[in-house]
This record gives C-alpha cells, sequence and structure tokens, in this order.
C-alpha cells in the first residue's frame, strides 16, 4: 500500500511539474514580440496566407523597397491574383509584376517546403517572413529547419482581433494562443517522434491554422 501512494505521490509531481512548465511556457508564447528592426532589405518579402493585414504588410514593405519580390504562401487553387490584390484594397499596378502566388501549401510546414522551393529556384539567400504574431514561432522554427541556409528575418503583424492585453480574458484569443502554443510544441519534437515512428507516421496534418475572423468574440 506504501509503495503504491509513493507512486501515485511521484507521478502527481511530475504531473504537477510538467504543468508548471507548460503554463510558463505559454505566458512567454503569449507574450508579443517585437518587430525585426533590420533595415537592410532583404531578396524576398514571404507573406503566409490567414488574414488581409498580412498581405497589406508584405505590399507596404515591397513598397518600401524591404524586398525584391513578394511571394505568397498557402493561397486557395480557385484564387489568382487579382482576387489576392482585390482583397488588399486594389493594390496599385506596379505590383502585378513583383508578387508571386504559391499554391501548394496547406499548413505551416508545408508554407516552409513552398517557399524553399521557390527561394532557392531564384537564388536567393534571404527573405522577410510576414505572419501573424502568434503564429510567426511555429513559423520561422519550421523555415529555419527547411532552409538553414537562409537569413529570415521576423516581420510580424499584430490583428486587432487577438487580444494582446489581458489575452487570458478573451475567450477567442485565449483559445487561439493555447492552440498554437501546443501546435509550436508539436512542431518542436516532431523531428524526434518521426525518427521513432514508421515511415508514413506521426506526419503534420493539413489546414491547422483558424482564421482571425473566429478571434471577434
Amino acid at each position: 500500500m506504501a509503495l503504491l501512494w509513493g507512486a501515485s505521490r511521484r507521478l502527481v509531481m511530475v504531473a504537477v511539474g510538467y504543468g508548471v512548465l507548460w503554463l510558463a511556457g505559454l505566458l512567454w508564447f503569449a507574450t508579443p514580440p517585437a518587430i525585426d528592426s533590420l533595415a537592410t532589405p532583404t531578396d524576398a518579402i514571404v507573406v503566409l496566407t490567414g488574414g488581409s493585414l498580412r498581405l497589406q504588410s508584405g505590399l507596404e514593405l515591397l513598397r518600401d523597397g524591404k524586398g525584391r519580390v513578394l511571394f505568397i504562401s498557402g493561397v486557395n487553387q480557385d484564387v489568382d491574383l487579382d482576387d489576392v490584390l482585390r482583397v488588399s484594397g486594389n493594390a496599385p499596378d506596379w505590383t502585378l509584376c513583383c508578387v508571386i502566388l504559391g499554391h501548394e501549401a496547406e499548413n505551416t510546414l508545408g508554407n516552409a517546403r513552398e517557399t524553399a522551393r521557390w527561394i532557392r529556384s531564384q537564388g536567393f539567400r534571404s527573405l522577410r517572413l510576414v505572419t501573424a504574431w502568434y503564429h510567426m514561432p511555429r513559423s520561422r522554427l519550421e523555415f529555419s529547419r527547411v532552409m538553414p541556409e537562409i537569413d529570415i528575418v521576423a516581420h510580424p503583424v499584430f490583428p486587432d482581433q487577438v487580444k494582446r492585453q489581458h489575452w487570458w480574458a478573451w475567450r477567442g484569443t485565449a483559445a487561439l494562443l493555447v492552440s498554437e502554443y501546443d501546435k509550436y510544441l508539436a512542431a518542436l519534437v516532431r523531428p524526434v517522434v518521426e525518427w521513432l515512428l514508421p515511415e508514413g507516421e506521426g506526419r503534420a496534418s493539413p489546414k491547422e491554422e483558424p482564421t482571425e475572423a473566429e478571434m471577434r468574440r
């Protein structure tokens, strides 16, 4: 009986320890990052689909000369350049020459792989990555793994729907941050899981990022 009690007590202590570590990590994750102040232009600007603010920011960076070309990863197969620019608020005609759409990616890892193929095909060595701030940690992780030789400059955007102050009091924001944090942790350990599991198991699932419109609560 004493042995069983001791084992149960140790199990509870381990669970509490993991819970404290998880919560501490969540608090770190939920702290919005600063925009990288590096003023030097990169070869390309890469926008990950998921909100109009990302596209608008990418176009502004392109206009300001922060990159030679804008690559938008994860665009729906049925959407063309005119559709994308219309969503951005009728971007000027000069953007037609400098915006490229990627239609293959369905999740963040797919974004990284799709972008890596395009970046290497162009002979580029650097990119400025544009996505929501809560999505940036996982995006940078996946991008750095797939193309370690490429310099990546983070440019997070901050949608109003995702509350940064007292985020835990907003149900939609809290659910989003917890979900994104868990996905970030899963991305961290995925190489180990894939090494342990047989080929074809434990792979990333597609279409995992919610829309920002869901955060209006």
